[in-house]
């Protein structure tokens, strides 16, 4: 299985938003009992629906969720097509993708796709025979 660098690059912003967005979600949520009692009420009137913060954080959980499933799939997928890998070290790291796929997919990701990719960049080129 060949990945480029420009297709690693992609994996990789992709493999460090769900970190990112834990951040970002757990700053939200702390900030907003900072931010609730600075803001208008809950009552009846125009303010009494959900709010739309609410429902971009929402859609934004959701959508990293189903992000994290997508790369759990190709994290896998990649595992056992790799020849990078020892053969018997692959059912431990489907174990730990799997288990703790925020903060192992990284590691993965510089492990066996990133280092492989830049070890073939500096191998030299065979000479060519006349």
């Amino acid at each position: 299985m060949h990945i480029t660098r420009t297709r690693a690059l992609i994996l990789a912003v992709f493999t460090v938003w769900p970190f990112f967005y834990m951040l970002l979600f757990m700053a939200f949520v702390f900030g907003s009992f900072f931010w609730a009692g600075m803001g208008p009420h809950p009552g009846p009137g125009p303010n009494s629906g959900m709010p739309v913060m609410f429902m971009a954080l929402f859609a934004m959980h959701f959508a990293t969720m189903l992000e994290i499933f997508a790369l759990l799939v190709i994290y896998i997928i990649h595992l056992f097509k790799t020849a990078a890998m020892p053969q018997d070290r692959k059912a431990l790291w489907a174990v730990v993708l799997f288990l703790g796929n925020m903060f192992a997919m990284p590691v993965y990701w510089y492990l066996y796709i990133w280092k492989p990719l830049q070890q073939d960049t500096a191998a030299p080129a065979s000479p060519v025979s006349a």
